[in-house]
């Protein structure tokens, strides 16, 4: 019907929503930039920062977890938030366009580099928003760098973990190595499987050349790198060993999350103590900001937007008088 409008042989339907993200991202106000930020380690980092950080404005930085880079996590949330907040929205070290030459793994070491990122953009204070291995960066930094963190969400994210947990059977993998295949999908039917775990309705009936295009697009670079973070995430690791943290914090859990199972996030509510809050989003799974994205929004608005201070009020007949008889005073 339209012999001139043909699809090219290499279209890409992961590129097209992708490019989709990109153009949104710079609407909303956001430029794309990539910084330098190594001590000789070759460490660089990709981060959408605000167009004009405006200084009467708070910060707000938005850490995606595994799978897609940092705008397919966060491209639905955005809009709730450039007109409160000056937002920066990173991709980790062997996500997206961020790299390093460091044999670093740890999320100790991301949460380093985000801390360096922050700096070099000139942000002192900025409250976060960590999406599950995002979570275990942005606890990290509240520990690091506790006067950087005013407040914190964490979003189905398991830190409260421990390396027994796997072999107590808390997980649906036994083992890392089958975790890895999961999380990091290198065939349609791995994917499948993935999507499976994180949501709790999973879409059916996806085409397999749409999911091998997804992962030829987004799950084929810095492989062997992400599988080392898999494994450094449970090495040795003991509730006992996990630092408090102060800042007020807001944890989001799926009720059905398959990944990180609910009881993480009641353990996460008890260790944190009084400066914790814990919302449990019923009917969903571990990818909660996409399956309940609406109420997602909602939950973070509440937290992070009611909070804020809000401008001075007029002055009112008693501050007159105030005045006044602070002059005669004097």
């Amino acid at each position: 019907m339209f012999p001139h409008l043909k699809l090219p042989r290499c279209f890409s339907f992961t590129a097209s929503i992708d490019w989709f993200y990109r153009h949104s991202f710079a609407i909303a106000g956001l430029r794309s930039v990539i910084t330098d930020i190594g001590d000789g380690d070759g460490t660089s980092m990709h981060c959408w920062v605000p167009k004009i950080h405006k200084p009467f404005k708070p910060s707000l930085l938005l850490i995606h977890g595994f799978g897609a880079n940092a705008m397919w996590q966060y491209g639905e949330h955005l809009r709730h938030f450039t007109s409160r907040f000056n937002v920066y929205v990173p991709d980790l070290v062997f996500f997206g366009n961020s790299s390093t030459s460091s044999l670093e793994r740890t999320e100790s070491f991301q949460a380093a580099c985000v801390i360096k990122l922050m700096q070099a953009h000139g942000v002192g204070k900025t409250s976060i928003v960590g999406i599950s291995y995002g979570g275990f960066v942005g606890y990290n930094m509240a520990v690091q760098c506790p006067e950087m963190v005013e407040r914190l969400v964490l979003c189905c994210a398991g830190v409260c973990l421990e390396e027994k947990d796997m072999e107590d059977g808390l997980f649906i993998v036994s083992d890392l190595e089958e975790a890895s295949s999961i999380l990091l999908p290198q065939t349609p039917h791995k994917l499948k499987e993935l999507l499976r775990y994180s949501f709790f309705k999973p879409t059916k009936g996806v085409p397999s050349f749409f999911l091998t295009d997804f992962i030829n697009v987004m799950c084929t670079n810095y492989v062997e790198e992400k599988r080392e973070m898999i494994q450094e995430i449970l090495t040795d690791r003991k509730l006992s060993n996990l630092p408090k943290i102060t800042q007020p914090t807001l944890i989001i859990w799926g009720e059905q999350d398959q990944i990180f199972p609910l009881e993480l996030g009641y353990r996460l509510k008890r260790h944190i103590g009084k400066q914790g809050q814990l919302v449990i989003i019923q009917k969903a799974g571990h990818a909660v900001n996409l399956e309940k994205p609406k109420e997602f929004a909602k939950h973070l608005k509440s937290f992070l937007c009611d909070s804020l201070w809000s401008p001075p009020s007029s002055p009112t007949w008693k501050d007159h008088i105030h005045f006044h008889i602070k002059n005669k005073v004097n």
